[in-house]
């Protein structure tokens, strides 16, 4: 059958069909102390032929022994092998520094909630010394300087998260710093910094090619004209 898929590599969002993907199911039927289990192995090749990039997802279930017949139960977890992390891609004119801090930000969330807000915390502050070349020591001081050059929309997401648990107290203390936070306040500093990622470099790179074009379409006008 037919599915919906958003490819984790370029983001195309897409519908897959039979060719374009390839699932094998798997059963554990011996005992053991973990019991019985099915697993899915989905292959999926994204059909955007400017990507055509291969994910690989594995999906554990439960397994019901009903006399004589195995029948798959309730859905456990999924894993996502390739690629190795559900963090988005992001295109190279973003800094180097600032796309590893968030994969492995994103890729350590469910592992460890703490560390991921501290690499979230570090990849904020290198993000607004970039774009905005605000440098004031402490990450809590750097956020402040740019509420008036963000717009209005922005400044309330970026105060309103920071304003939840723990994660106020961690931006006025060194960002290397490792503390305890729940699992839901490092989700909420990745999606910060996801959103920040598109509205500062993302809208400002599509801006500078629409620019970009408009002069390029000007001036061979303006050549034709004088030819």
């Amino acid at each position: 059958m037919a599915f919906n898929w958003t490819c984790p590599h370029c983001e195309t969002k897409t519908t897959i069909n039979s060719d374009d993907h390839t699932k094998h199911e798997s059963n554990l039927c011996k005992d053991n102390a973990e019991g019985l289990k099915s697993a899915d192995i989905l292959w999926i090749v994204c059909p955007n032929t400017e990507c055509n990039k291969l994910s690989l997802y594995v999906r554990l279930y439960e397994l019901n022994y009903i006399p004589e017949i195995y029948r798959r139960g309730d859905f456990i977890k999924e894993w996502t092998l390739l690629p190795n992390t559900k963090a988005k891609i992001y295109p190279e004119y973003i800094p180097l520094a600032i796309r590893q801090d968030y994969e492995e930000a994103y890729t350590i969330l469910e592992l460890s909630p703490k560390a991921s807000a501290t690499l979230s915390r570090r990849c904020l502050q290198g993000m607004i010394r970039d774009f905005w070349k605000v440098k004031k020591g402490r990450l809590f001081d750097e956020i402040n300087a740019i509420e008036e050059k963000v717009d209005p929309l922005t400044w309330k997401s970026i105060n309103a998260i920071r304003k939840v648990g723990n994660i106020g107290a961690h931006m006025e203390k060194d960002i290397n710093l490792i503390i305890e936070v729940e699992p839901k306040e490092a989700q909420l500093l990745i999606q910060l910094i996801e959103m920040l990622i598109e509205e500062w470099y993302v809208h400002r790179h599509e801006r500078e090619l629409k620019l970009n074009s408009i002069v390029d379409i000007a001036e061979m006008k303006d050549k034709a004209k004088k030819s």
